[in-house]
């Protein structure tokens, strides 16, 4: 999996995505039933505050990863290299976007509502 050509990074993105979306609602599921914040705390909680954490996390490991995919493709000689490091540059570039759009109700909306 060293290198940007192999056939893993078309779904790493993907299974990197399905797992944070897991956690997350599986970390406030949790949060809410065990402790759950203030109603007068609003979005400024503990919950909000970790869940956001490990969602710009989760973006960067994504960007960064199709940024390296993107990079490989720049130097490869190769036409199939280059066509499976683009493709997986953009899986990884559309996973980090679908991170950040499915974690923005954290920062508008209040948890355990």
């Amino acid at each position: 999996m060293s290198r940007a050509e192999h056939p893993v990074h078309l779904v790493a993105g993907l299974v990197v995505w399905m797992l944070w979306f897991v956690v997350l609602y599986g970390l406030l599921s949790v949060g809410c039933a065990v402790a759950p914040p203030g109603p007068g705390q609003g979005i400024w909680n503990w919950i909000n505050a970790s869940l956001w954490l490990i969602s710009l996390v989760v973006v960067v490991g994504l960007a960064l990863a199709g940024w390296w995919c993107w990079r490989a493709a720049i130097v490869s000689d190769e036409s199939h290299a280059r066509f499976m490091t683009r493709v997986s540059a953009a899986i990884y570039g559309l996973s980090a976007a679908a991170t950040l759009a499915v974690a923005l109700p954290v920062l508008f909306y209040p948890p355990c509502v």
